[in-house]
């Protein structure tokens, strides 16, 4: 798990090139940075019930994901939004994974929606390793901005989730640890999903998932368990999680501690499976998926991300001549990217008419 951090169907490989729109998307971002929300105050705060059912077999989710049906409270704090494209909220419910933390057993999450009428999209937006949160609001501030509700949900251990004087953590230098986090942040994301699917401007056959670096392998983990995801982007991201923990080079003091310990490359393959999206990945009739990765990335080894994307049948996905650092110049082209792969059916519909007519 790396640290820090077309319009027609494309190739199964291709390169990807920066697009003379590169500079128009950066603005557009940047405009959508700018106008939206700052995280101050509460006013008409808000509670509500959930009510978690499986959809699908349960029994035919892995043990270690499974959730039973359950109801769970919600709290939603309205926060004060500049503009008028979108309203954004504080959300938060229970976890269903009690740890020895407090802080940690509430998911703390934001809501970026829309505010036309009708029902619209709705996507889980995770965040990377470094816990930088402002790359994440800028992807729900951009799907947003074109008809998408986003809920950006901070994973175990992040954020309000630290606990102040335990170093636990999501991911550590302590494999099992991993594995424990990577189960809470499904688990969380599968109640997630509910909540959003609970909503009544959300339509709950356009509900998706995406993330960044870890959230994006975290996302391709969870489409695997989650039968309410259609959708799902994953940026930056790769399976076989063992090779990337031995072969990456922000993992050399993982490998360290674990040699250091006694243990093998095997026995580090086989403790993180648990949670390697190869493990899950399938391809899925009427489940989109869309990849954007960077050829020469040096935390998540292309040949990790071409396990996964073989695992997933062989979706879209896009290369780009970077590493993983330097990829941040194709932030604009990859939100503009999302944007357009999350956007509302009925949306794709009507470009495509207006193409079809434009070409008569």
């Amino acid at each position: 798990m790396p640290p820090r951090c077309l319009d027609r169907r494309p190739a199964p490989y291709r390169s990807s090139c920066m697009p003379r729109r590169y500079v128009v998307s950066l603005l557009l971002l940047a405009v959508a940075l700018s106008s939206d929300s700052s995280f101050a105050g509460e006013s008409n705060a808000t509670t509500g019930t959930v009510e978690f059912a499986p959809v699908g077999d349960e029994s035919a989710i892995p043990a270690r994901f499974r959730l039973p049906a359950a109801e769970f409270r919600y709290r939603q704090e309205p926060q004060p939004t500049r503009g008028t494209v979108m309203s954004v909220s504080k959300v938060t419910f229970p976890s269903p994974v009690v740890t020895p933390h407090p802080n940690n057993n509430t998911v703390h999450c934001e809501y970026f929606c829309p505010t036309a009428e009708g029902t619209r999209p709705g996507v889980i937006v995770l965040h990377i390793l470094g816990g930088d949160f402002d790359l994440a609001r800028l992807f729900c501030r951009a799907l947003a901005g074109r008809g998408v509700a986003a809920l950006f949900l901070k994973m175990p251990y992040y954020g309000e989730r630290r606990e102040p004087g335990v170093d636990v953590r999501m991911i550590s230098l302590d494999p099992e640890q991993t594995v424990s986090g990577m189960t809470q942040a499904v688990l969380d994301i599968r109640r997630a999903a509910a909540w959003l699917a609970s909503r009544p401007e959300i339509d709950e056959d356009q509900i998706g998932i995406m993330g960044i670096s870890l959230g994006g392998i975290t996302s391709a983990l969870a489409v695997s368990l989650e039968p309410r995801f259609h959708k799902a982007a994953f940026l930056l991201a790769g399976g076989d999680m063992g090779q990337v923990a031995w072969s990456s080079t922000e993992m050399a003091e993982l490998r360290e501690h674990w040699t250091s310990l006694g243990r093998t490359k095997e026995e580090l393959f086989e403790t993180l499976r648990p949670i390697d999206p190869v493990t899950y990945a399938r391809p899925v009739a009427g489940r989109e998926i869309l990849m954007l990765n960077a050829s020469n990335d040096e935390v998540v080894p292309p040949e990790c991300t071409k396990s996964l994307w073989r695992a997933f049948g062989e979706p879209e996905i896009v290369w780009w001549d970077a590493g993983h650092y330097t990829a941040v110049r194709y932030l604009g082209q990859g939100a503009m990217r999302v944007v357009e792969f999350f956007e509302p059916e009925s949306a794709n519909a009507e470009e495509s008419a207006d193409a079809a007519r434009a070409g008569r």
